[in-house]
């Protein structure tokens, strides 16, 4: 696999189509059908978790790919790709980028050593991180791009209910390639990251989780109607 896959995706949308354990929409059926609705609506890759996903999304389309799994172990908060073995499902499943957890906690494996798997299997790698500091790193371990979506979800990164732009400028700064993904909920704030310096953007909730999308209508438009109607009785 060669660089052109990250070049494809250069000032491009990239749509993340996952669903939570439980949820309607988690079957391998469902995230098909999401992401095709995605391409139709104009994304140039897809980010997809789960082997059994990966796969059936992989033979629906030919656009460039960023596989996942999303793994809890005992002794350890990291659960993007976090071992070898992960990385090989994920590379034998389809993928053509392959993301994992590149935060600095107690892991199963070393960002080197993930980097290097993924680099011998011919795939792409993109290390997940929180901060600067834990992007440079992947960079220097050989990680071939990083992405911002672990920020918000280590206890030392920033906790913001947005994106984090700050990281964004940071990581141009200091010159590491990235993509910008993380609680975007606007093309606003899409253009936002692709003017700091994101070579892309990754969306999923705002795109691809109704129950997410439908709670905030819930929280933004019914809450604070009544919060007013609150109001105006008390007037």
């Amino acid at each position: 696999m060669t660089l052109s896959r990250l070049t494809d995706l250069s000032g491009t949308l990239v749509v993340s189509c996952q669903a939570e354990p439980g949820l309607p929409l988690d079957a391998p059926e469902h995230i098909v059908a999401l992401a095709r609705s995605a391409v139709i609506g104009g994304a140039a890759g897809l980010r997809i978790q789960g082997v059994d996903n990966i796969r059936a999304v992989r033979a629906a389309s030919g656009l460039p790919l960023i596989g996942l799994l999303k793994v809890v172990r005992l002794g350890t908060d990291i659960y993007i790709t976090p071992s070898i073995a992960d990385i090989d499902a994920v590379v034998d499943a389809g993928a053509d980028i392959i993301a994992f957890d590149a935060t600095d906690r107690p892991r199963p494996d070393t960002v080197q050593t993930l980097c290097e798997r993924v680099r011998r299997a011919g795939r792409l790698s993109m290390a997940d991180i929180s901060t600067v500091e834990e992007g440079q790193h992947a960079i220097d371990a050989g990680a071939d791009i990083v992405s911002t979506t672990m920020s918000g979800y280590t206890p030392y990164s920033r906790q913001l209910a947005g994106p984090d732009f700050a990281l964004m400028s940071e990581l141009a700064a200091a010159g590491v390639p990235f993509a910008a993904e993380g609680r975007i909920w606007s093309g606003e704030e899409a253009r936002r990251a692709l003017d700091l310096g994101a070579r892309f953007v990754v969306v999923g909730s705002a795109i691809t989780r109704p129950d997410m999308i439908t709670r905030r209508f819930v929280d933004e438009a019914l809450h604070n109607r009544t919060q007013k109607l609150k109001g105006h009785a008390a007037e």
